[in-house]
């Protein structure tokens, strides 16, 4: 029924910009929990940010404050990731995951409460 799929990774050099594109299915993004993580080699899986479904501002995680932005257009049922100043620290395979629920904020981080996941986009930041 539902399905995730993310896309626009690929190679980019450091200091440069990659946008991600993650396109919902099944239902619609303007009732959906949305968040982006990312997992880098050798790395635990870590959340960039998330979107609550009864909307307001993107939430990000400290480690992108500043260089990341999420943004969601409903009318296209898409999520966005926009990446800029990219570091090689950020080279990692970035997921697009979906909650039906409208989650209290303890669980907005909680990778367990995302119940639908894209396959992932590999973004690498290199020369």
């Amino acid at each position: 029924q539902v399905q995730v799929e993310e896309s626009g990774g690929g190679l980019v050099r450091p200091g440069g910009s990659q946008r991600l594109s993650c396109a919902l299915s099944g239902r619609s993004l303007s009732t959906t929990t949305m968040a982006w993580l990312r997992q880098a080699p050798g790395k635990e899986r870590e959340f960039v940010g998330v979107v609550r479904r009864r909307g307001g501002p993107a939430i990000l995680a400290d480690s992108v404050k500043g260089r990341f932005t999420i943004s969601k257009d409903n009318t296209k049922n898409s999520l966005y990731l926009q990446m800029s100043a990219l570091e090689p620290k950020d080279t990692a395979v970035y997921y697009c995951a979906a909650s039906v629920e409208d989650l209290i904020t303890s669980r907005l981080w909680n990778a367990r409460e995302y119940d639908y996941w894209g396959q992932g986009t590999q973004v690498t930041v290199s020369f």
